[in-house]
């Protein structure tokens, strides 16, 4: 996807589209931003220059990434950075604002394990001439349902991310919506089944419509999905496994897709799910046959991330 060419900053384009990644992403490495933006550069020399011209601007910090210490700088956009961006008006405003202490903290290898998801469908969308590009996954956005299950409570479900991609067959182009949740295997497999099942609610949730003014019944219009007001259809659902072993990771798998068999209220669902390892993903790419379904048969196809999905489903 081409990037926007205007930016207020009188900066290089490629300062301006690092600039616009960082505000999108939130956290980023300097690798990330090189093989996100500069993919053409087989060094990351010149992208860490365009980095050090946003942080001399008052664009950009860095920190060091905790596990390696300053052998790998972080980057986000300091708040002069991202009103900067959000200017233009080509991005949408972010009410979060990155800070040194949350670039610092627990959730530091979690936002990068899901940049490195998103980067994984960029790299292999580049290279099998599909569409899709470093702003065209979203993190963390709220999506709000009911479960019958839980009555008087408004639940929200929040994905790691949200990608979109365009899959090219000869003529035949393909819109794809997943739903990313990425796994570090810090939580139990019952909690990760847990989040299949607030997929599931958001899938079957419809609010119930208000009764149709002047007239004198209570008649109400038909009840329509919440979802339909966002997807054509209903994104599938990608788990992405790291942090472990791919050994332990496999094991994993396996016991994820043991508890949802035993689950009724997940046996009775349409939810796509598919579940990999980061390893495979970057290695394979999403569209050869490293997605596990979680619910159903398990052996490994590509054909149920690529297909069409009905309006319906």
């Amino acid at each position: 996807m081409p990037y926007p060419q205007s930016a207020p900053t009188g900066l290089g384009q490629a300062a301006q589209q690092a600039a616009q990644v960082l505000h999108q992403h939130r956290l980023v490495s300097t690798r990330q931003l090189h093989r996100l933006v500069t993919p053409h550069h087989t060094r990351t020399e010149y992208m860490r220059r365009q980095l050090h011209t946003l942080r001399e601007a008052g664009l950009a910090e860095a920190v060091g990434r905790r596990s390696t210490g300053q052998s790998e700088l972080l980057w986000w956009l300091t708040e002069k950075g991202a009103q900067a961006v959000e200017a233009v008006g080509l991005l949408l405003p972010r009410a979060y604002r990155m800070t040194p202490e949350a670039a610092l903290g627990p959730l530091q290898e979690h936002t990068l394990a899901v940049g490195e998801a998103g980067a994984a469908f960029v790299e292999h969308a580049r290279r099998l001439g599909h569409e899709c590009g470093p702003l065209d996954w979203s993190p963390e956005i709220a999506h709000y349902y009911r479960d019958e299950s839980r009555p008087g409570e408004e639940l929200c479900l929040v994905p790691d991310a949200i990608l979109s991609y365009v899959h090219t067959a000869g003529k035949q182009r393909t819109l794809l919506t997943f739903f990313v949740e990425v796994d570090r295997t810090q939580m139990t497999v019952a909690r990760l089944a847990q989040k299949l099942h607030a997929y599931a609610a958001y899938h079957q949730y419809a609010p119930q419509p208000q009764a149709n003014k002047g007239t004198r019944g209570p008649r109400r219009q038909a009840a329509m999905s919440a979802w339909r007001y966002r997807y054509p259809a209903f994104p599938r659902l990608l788990i992405v496994l790291t942090g472990a072993s791919e050994e332990r990771l496999t094991r994993r798998i396996a016991d994820l897709r043991s508890l949802a068999a035993s689950d009724p209220a997940l046996a009775a669902t349409t939810l796509r799910a598919g579940i990999t390892s980061l390893e495979q993903l970057r290695a394979r790419g999403p569209f050869e046959p490293v997605f596990t379904p979680v619910l159903g048969p398990g052996d490994p196809s590509d054909a149920w991330l690529r297909s069409p999905i009905s309006a319906a489903a």
